[in-house]
């Protein structure tokens, strides 16, 4: 997509408006937090408008020396002139992508830290087993990001694994990489307690939430209906001897989340309002993109959790993702985390370039 001058120039002016107000001497607290955070939007922006500004104009005098209408320029400056035209002309598309890019609607929820939900799904142990595994890789792309996860709530399987497990994510930019691993995880294995050596399918779900603010989500007292339970384990020394376990109901939409792995009753109901927090702050963004479907199918996946989004083969030693037909032979390294990194690349890009297709039709 061309962006033109005039917006260049409307970018660059609000930008240098935005940081000569947040140095006004009378210029009240509430006023500076928020004039800061639209710098904070707007200088990447002019950055990238400022790089496509200077690229332009320097294509257009070297123009002027290599076509021969500068009289001083003899022709071996003409002759160098066009040298680095030809640079500047593979470098601009480059730039004004990267403009388009900063221009693209951002999603709200792009900068929040998330929710990841993990579910076994068909396939009994062996999806339990499965869920762990997921687990671990989003635990060490995690690690490899510099992001932290807390564990919220997990239920184990006795085979090894999990039926359940939900953490938090902190860190830059969680939800924007994350956003698109919801969905049906689909492994192709032997199975460790399979003596004929056949391969299973088996599956497990996995839900990327962002996590809201509590000025995000409202909710009344009278919405919720909380019951105390004594929290059920395995035995042993650690099994709880109080009623700590927490169960909150959401009456209007229904939603029930259930919170033991703490002991004390306090931890467990502020980590169940957490993931309530999370959960109708999810419904309330599916209502909204029902609503913008168009612009939902042009994205990568729709987010839906019942869609086969990428198959893990053990036995070739590949990882495909279904949405954008990609093929890595590379399972252990992505299992491991760090080479998750350019599957999540690969979807974020494509589902750019996406979006820019869109904007240039509607253009």
């Amino acid at each position: 997509m061309h962006i033109s001058a005039e917006r260049i120039a409307q970018i660059e002016a609000r930008k240098d408006e935005v940081q000569a107000s947040m140095t006004r001497a009378d210029l009240a607290p509430d006023a500076f937090v928020r004039l800061s955070k639209e710098y904070a939007e707007i200088e990447p922006v002019a950055r990238a408008a400022h790089e496509v500004r200077r690229l332009r104009q320097e294509l257009m005098a070297l123009e002027t020396m290599a076509g021969g209408d500068d009289p001083d320029a003899d022709a071996a400056m003409r002759a160098m002139a066009q040298e680095e035209m030809q640079l500047l002309k593979a470098q601009l598309p480059a730039a004004e992508r990267a403009l388009a890019l900063q221009l693209l609607p951002r999603d709200a929820a792009d900068a929040r830290p998330a929710m990841l939900e993990i579910r076994a799904g068909t396939g009994g142990d062996e999806a339990a087993l499965f869920a762990g595994d997921l687990f671990r890789m989003y635990q060490r792309y995690a690690d490899a990001q510099g992001w932290k996860m807390e564990l919220i709530s997990a239920n184990a399987s006795e085979q090894g694994g999990y039926k359940e497990i939900v953490a938090s994510i902190n860190g830059v930019g969680v939800f924007a990489k994350l956003k698109f691993e919801s969905g049906v995880h689909r492994v192709q294995r032997v199975p460790v307690t399979e003596s004929g050596g056949r391969i299973h399918t088996s599956a497990a779900t996995v839900a990327v939430l962002p996590e809201p603010e509590e000025v995000d989500v409202q909710i009344a007292d009278s919405d919720l209906k909380i019951d105390i339970y004594r929290a059920s384990g395995a035995g042993g020394q650690h099994v709880n001897t109080t009623d700590s376990a927490v169960r909150i109901t959401h009456l209007p939409s229904g939603i029930v989340v259930t919170q033991q792995d703490e002991r004390s009753q306090h931890k467990n109901k502020a980590k169940a309002m957490q993931v309530l927090r999370a959960r109708l702050y999810e419904a309330e963004r599916e209502r909204a993109h029902s609503e913008q479907a168009g612009a939902r199918r042009a994205m990568v996946g729709s987010g839906d959790r019942s869609e086969r989004i990428r198959t893990y083969n053990f036995p070739q030693g590949r990882v495909t993702d279904h949405r954008i037909n990609l093929t890595l032979h590379r399972l252990p390294e992505i299992l491991e985390g760090p080479g998750l990194a350019e599957v999540i690349d690969a979807l974020v890009a494509e589902d750019e370039a996406a979006r820019l297709a869109q904007l240039d039709g509607v253009g």
